[in-house]
């Protein structure tokens, strides 16, 4: 009997067509690696969950192929899910050294270290990975140690860039190594998975260091205000011109918000910021200094409700309060979905007085368009498969490769889920699909907040609930108490008096009839009192509120 051929397979269990949890697998044989393990934050109508991370159902099916996870760089929508992931999938982490400080921090924080095994990769190494060995090279991005990915296997070479810019004159370390990428290009790819974030923007994505001077023209402007910074916490690059700036002009600098000092104490540890002596203080120190002498950096440019910024400007900051006089900066721009949370915190803190400033003090971590058409013209790809972003900037890499000649059966927009072959002859096609989705992290709880849940908590939020609580005889089910009504979310139960006690009547009479027909079963009575609750109110009301029967049976 003839053996199948094995193939290539290119599998996105997440980061496409959303902004977030990127997750690729690569199946070659008996081997897969996984590219990335991100989470998302949550949609505004997931109520109350934290985050959402990638369905692994394939990777839990296949785990005895699962030969390692191999990490691009160290932002929560690339690390973020890693905790969650490797309680059910345990292999190998491969990262850079700042990366991998990142990850170990998050797994100490899920008493995870023991058990996951860790290696910090250097650019330039080759890792073996069954069927697959894996080169890192050097890029830059908007945090340190970025790197792409040249992936090896029987099949051919696919080059998956991560988040990256091409960075001339980057802050910290070396500009990305286009010489690489060069050479691997002459040696023939097979496919290029590129970032597409910043494909719709022309030109080139300015250097990190154009923000540096921005900083420093802000703090000779700013003499006499106390100077508050938001940016990402893991934009270490940011806060270290952040730092020169301070320094320069005579301030003191705190570093505020809990992923903020995790993420600089990480890279003060290894050596990926320099701080001058006597520079940084902490936040009980603020006090002793005037504040013209003061800089504080800060999370919540994202304008997220429990960041150190947004507690600041609701004065719910048990530490720092917001003052007329201060100058606050966002050195960000929000992310997809956010826009509505940061302009409600901008606009909380210019009714405090404060002057705030919030244009041209960020430059992108994600390659424009010109920077898109140098990685391929030096990769020279077969296959040109964009990655990471929303459907529009999928389309945008589209056409930008589409501009340098590649056709249709050349290009290739997945959706999570879909799976990718190739032949040994370089042929490709789309064949067939794994499960995807998204599970939901709320507190403790992976995946027990489903739709069921979600819509039962959208419906509390839109209409409230209104719970009846009646207490039955359990011998003869005649009614001994109640019905007795209470709300949530529904009314102001004092100017409704009269609903209120009209519902009860109600509900009597409804009550009276079924206890004269002789009918005892609770699920019956339940259902009748929600029918009859839930046709009065939407009467008399126009809402439909949720509403929870709750039945006691007493021996008497």
């Amino acid at each position: 009997m003839k053996k199948t051929e094995d193939k290539l397979r290119v599998i996105p269990l997440g980061g496409l067509e959303q902004i977030g949890m990127n997750m690729t697998a690569f199946e070659y044989g008996d081997s897969i690696i996984v590219v990335d393990c991100g989470m998302a934050f949550p949609e505004d109508d997931m109520f109350g969950v934290d985050l959402v991370i990638p369905d692994i159902s394939y990777l839990e099916e296949n785990q005895k192929k699962v030969r390692g996870f191999f990490i691009t760089h160290g932002h929560e929508d690339h690390i973020g899910a890693i905790p969650y992931v490797l309680r059910k999938v345990n292999a190998p982490i491969y990262a850079t050294k700042l990366t991998m400080g990142i990850i170990d921090h998050k797994l100490e924080e899920h008493n995870m270290q023991k058990s996951v095994r860790r290696k910090v990769v250097s650019y330039g190494t080759n890792v073996n990975a069954g069927a697959f060995h894996v080169e890192f090279i050097r890029t830059n991005h908007s945090i340190q140690d970025a790197a792409a990915l040249a992936i090896y296997s029987p099949a051919g070479t696919i080059v998956h860039t991560g988040d990256f810019k091409v960075d001339y004159t980057p802050v910290f370390g070396d500009a990305i190594d286009l010489q690489r990428f060069a050479e691997i290009g002459k040696k023939g790819v097979l496919a290029l998975m590129c970032d597409s974030t910043n494909a719709e923007r022309p030109g080139f994505t300015p250097s990190e260091r154009t923000v540096g001077r921005q900083f420093d023209n802000i703090f000779a402007e700013h003499t006499s205000t106390r100077i508050i910074i938001a940016t990402f916490a893991s934009n270490v690059d940011r806060v270290q011109q952040i730092i020169n700036s301070a320094n320069k002009y005579g301030r003191k600098v705190v570093v505020e918000g809990r992923s903020m000092v995790n993420i600089i104490s990480t890279a003060i540890e290894l050596g990926y910021i320099n701080i001058p002596d006597n520079t940084l203080i902490s936040v009980d120190e603020l006090r002793n200094y005037p504040d013209d002498k003061t800089c504080i950096i800060t999370t919540g440019s994202q304008g997220e409700s429990m960041a150190a910024l947004s507690r600041m400007a609701n004065g719910s900051h048990k530490k720092i309060q917001i003052k007329p006089s201060d100058t606050i900066i966002f050195s960000s721009h929000p992310i997809p979905g956010n826009e509505k949370s940061v302009g409600k915190i901008i606009n909380e803190l210019y009714r405090k007085g404060t002057n705030v400033i919030f244009q041209d003090v960020h430059v992108s971590g994600h390659a424009c368009e010109e920077d898109i058409k140098l990685i391929y013209s030096l990769v020279k790809p077969k296959y040109a498969i964009p990655v990471h972003g929303e459907y529009k900037h999928l389309k945008a890499q589209e056409r930008i490769v589409s501009s340098l000649g590649y056709d249709a059966d050349h290009r290739f927009i997945l959706k999570s889920g879909d799976v990718l072959e190739f032949d040994r002859r370089g042929n490709a096609a789309v064949n067939g699909s794994v499960k995807t989705g998204a599970v939901m992290v709320d507190g403790l709880g992976v995946g027990d907040v489903g739709n069921i849940v979600l819509r039962d908590r959208q419906h509390l939020a839109e209409d409230g609930i209104i719970i009846v609580v009646l207490a039955l005889d359990g011998r003869t089910g005649a009614i001994l108490s109640g019905p007795d009504i209470v709300s949530r979310g529904f009314v102001y139960v004092r100017d409704a008096e009269d609903l209120m006690e009209n519902a009860r009547n109600v509900l009597e009479d409804r009550l009276d009839d079924l206890e004269s027909q002789g009918i005892r079963d609770w699920s019956r009575i339940k259902s009748e009192v929600r029918s009859t609750l839930s046709e009065f109110v939407w009467k008399e009301t126009q809402r439909d509120p949720m509403i929870l029967p709750i039945i006691q049976e007493i021996d008497v």
